[in-house]
């Protein structure tokens, strides 16, 4: 599975991800404050601090998501599953990539989409369609056949480590 920005061949379905600033950004800053996180939310043509790709994308550095209202909310999902699923003494060294594995960056795959469905307007299915348009790519050819067929890892992953949402488990 890989992460890239789109490129200029993707705009128009990048152009129809669902952002933060298409959403209630107090529910999305409720959420990341039960995990003990922030959201920092910048004003538009800010920089994103800890951006990995670059704006528009989420940022991370410690426990704050930095995000801007056109941060897409798969992206900034993802970026707070990273620090969730850190043990909180490691989240104060983050700054920009938290990936220690494949087995984790799986795992956040898998929780980003769940989260989803903790969000009005957004759940998982649309979190899913949103990182294919966006690019992330997966053997089986898409975000949601991998969580519904090939994710029994990365659940098992969440599961021992008592990281599923209560909906999920």
């Amino acid at each position: 599975m890989t992460t890239p920005a789109p490129d200029a061949a993707t705009a128009s379905a990048v152009e129809a991800v669902l952002t933060l600033g298409d959403i209630d950004a107090s529910q999305v800053a409720a959420l990341l404050a039960g995990y003990d996180l922030k959201l920092e939310l910048l004003p538009h043509d800010a920089e994103i601090p800890g951006s990995y790709w670059g704006a528009p994308e989420a940022g991370l550095i410690g426990s704050t998501v930095y995000a801007r209202a056109d941060t897409p909310v798969h992206s900034l999902l993802h970026e707070t599953c990273h620090l969730i699923v850190l043990p909180p003494e490691r989240r104060a060294a983050i700054h920009t990539d938290a990936t220690d594995s494949i087995e984790e960056e799986n795992a956040v795959c898998v929780l980003q989409a769940l989260l989803g469905d903790q969000l009005a307007g957004v759940g998982r299915h649309r979190v899913l369609d949103d990182m294919d348009r966006w690019g992330y790519t997966f053997r089986l050819g898409s975000a949601r056949a991998y969580f519904e067929q090939d994710a029994d890892d990365a659940f098992d992953w969440l599961r021992q480590r008592n990281l599923l949402p209560a909906h999920a488990a």
